[in-house]
């Protein structure tokens, strides 16, 4: 579990570094919000970010019960 954990944190602290000054900033509004929703890119990276807290939230939900019942 703790593995899974630590694998999904890498990966998310690892995506934004991927992405980082990529082709496309100023066309479509440069840095406005505009931007982060209307660019593939920047929308596949906010999905990703939700499923990974919606996993982890549940992840650590059943563990905090599991200890709870024990």
């Amino acid at each position: 579990m703790k593995k899974i954990i630590a694998i999904l944190c890498l990966l998310a602290a690892a995506v934004p570094q991927a992405l980082f000054a990529h082709p496309g900033h100023g066309e479509t509004g440069g840095y406005t919000i505009t931007h982060y929703f209307t660019e593939p890119v920047h929308v596949l990276v906010s999905v990703s970010a939700l499923v990974v807290t919606i996993v982890a939230v549940r992840l650590f939900g059943r563990a905090k019960q599991r200890k709870e019942t024990v």
